[in-house]
């Protein structure tokens, strides 16, 4: 895949090995906070430095991640929810190698089919190859015009000496830990096995890693030679028609009743007298929005397979899957009612909000596929990954676990009623509403005893560079100034 190295990949190279240094220094030398941020802007700027020329495709779409990318990257800096720390650590790579495949590849390129997932499979494969053969290229530089035998010979030592190095370090540190005479004998070499440490060695390993994985995957995203896969349609079965209605007309018949029991109990305000609003709001919850996730698969399921019909069937076929979409916004509204009802009655989680916010979004999609079922013409894969990756981008820009707080303390208000001890475990969010809770009302049982033992946390933890982050610095400087006496 290499056919000569220039000039431009020794420089490259060492733009790679310096992102790689800083790759390693960013997630490897504490809690992972600002320094995402500036790893993901100097990781642009070597690729804009690496792409002068070129010119990129795809460029609203992808302008578009560019942005979710540098959102997500800098929540790390503006919020401190460990559910999006850990998801955000996966997820942004894997964004940045879709969004890279995408704008160096043609114009013509469907992403939306699963052809541009092997596209991007073989991107990574082709790293590996070039890095193989990048290698090659080097090793046959140093040979030079040394005689071939000889240089067999000096490649046979080499590798000897590579295997013998590692048993020697752990054979001479054993030697000198059984015989002080030995090491007295060795003098001052001992102080460099003491440098030789398994971290300077695990550190050196993972910059090495990072260089590679940076230098091969790029310059293979930007070389002529590679060869952009063919996208071939996918052969896909139609659902038939007839079958097709009938399993709509029997869905239909079950969810229309369902609508009037939902009018009934929730929208009309009666309720049985067994139940509480509290107890009828916990049953059930999670069923609904899973029977909702089925009628979206449903009828997305129809609209992608199902046979192109004209006249009375086609126009059945909408009015059924019309029917679904409604049905299904009946079950959001109702499961949205129940978990309001939940949430007055037991307090607010981070998973109750997220629900919340992710049954918004599903009434997104649903205003959406409705539509599309009478505008055949419009994409629907393009609108849920553009939509979905903007709301993921949302939720973690937005603070969730800033909003479970003001509304238990607003709960707390009107019920007095509130789990400091979860509050405590929303990170420095929750201390800072802790705090302000505090301030309003300092007789809340335990909650002075909470707030001491992250006074003295404040007072004795100290982060690196790396962890910077805002959350945290806010809650240490207003613990600091809090008098608990």
């Amino acid at each position: 895949m290499v056919q000569k190295i220039e000039k431009s990949d020794w420089v490259f190279l060492v733009f790679c090995l310096i992102l790689g240094i800083l790759a390693e220094e960013a997630f490897f030398r504490g809690q992972i906070g600002i320094s995402y941020l500036v790893f993901i802007l100097a990781f642009y700027a070597v690729l804009f430095y690496r792409s002068k020329s070129f010119v990129f495709s795809h460029q609203r779409l992808g302008y578009l991640i560019l942005c979710c990318i540098w959102l997500l990257s800098a929540s790390y800096v503006l919020n401190d929810s460990m559910l999006f720390y850990v998801l955000n650590i996966l997820f942004i790579p894997a964004l940045v190698i879709f969004h890279l495949v995408l704008v160096t590849g043609p114009k013509n390129l469907k992403w939306n089919q699963m052809s541009f997932m092997a596209l991007i499979f073989s991107r990574i494969l082709n790293a590996i190859k070039y890095d193989v053969s990048f290698t090659k290229q080097i090793g046959k530089g140093f040979k030079g015009d040394v005689d071939h035998q000889k240089f067999i010979v000096g490649k046979k030592i080499a590798l000897g000496v590579v295997i013998a190095f590692p048993l020697m370090l752990v054979v001479m540190r054993l030697l000198m830990m059984a015989d002080t005479q030995f090491e007295l004998l060795i003098g001052g070499i001992p102080n460099w096995f003491n440098m030789l440490d398994g971290e300077v060695v695990f550190r050196s390993v993972v910059i090495f890693l990072f260089t590679i994985a940076f230098f091969g995957f790029l310059q293979v995203l930007f070389k002529k030679q590679v060869t952009v896969l063919k996208q071939s349609e996918v052969t896909v079965i139609k659902l038939d028609s007839i079958i097709t209605i009938t399993v709509l007309i029997i869905m239909n018949v079950v969810y229309v009743l369902f609508t009037v029991v939902q009018f009934k109990y929730f929208f009309g305000g009666s309720l049985d007298q067994d139940f509480t609003y509290a107890e009828y709001a916990r049953k059930g919850f999670f069923e609904l929005l899973f029977v909702t996730i089925i009628n979206l698969s449903i009828t997305v399921m129809v609209l992608w397979l199902g046979k192109q019909e004209d006249g009375f069937l086609k126009r059945l076929t909408q009015t059924l899957l019309t029917l679904i979409v409604v049905s299904s916004a009946v079950m959001l509204c109702s499961a949205f009612i129940r978990l309001s009802l939940y949430e007055d009655a037991y307090g607010y989680t981070l998973t109750r909000v997220l629900a919340h916010s992710f049954m918004i979004f599903l009434g997104l999609i649903f205003m959406y596929t409705l539509v599309k079922i009478w505008m055949e013409k419009l994409s629907l894969f393009h609108f849920y990954f553009v939509a979905s990756l903007v709301y993921y981008t949302s939720i973690c820009m937005i603070d969730l676990n800033r909003i479970v707080v003001k509304e238990n303390i607003k709960r707390y208000q009107v019920t007095e009623k509130i789990d400091l001890h979860y509050l405590n475990s929303l990170s420095y969010t929750g201390v800072l509403g802790l705090m302000d809770l505090y301030e309003e009302d300092q007789y809340i049982d335990g909650l002075a005893t909470i707030l001491k033992e992250r006074k003295q946390e404040a007072m004795v933890e100290t982060y690196p560079w790396q962890s910077f982050n805002l959350k945290r610095e806010q809650a240490f400087e207003k613990l600091k100034e809090l008098n608990l006496d």
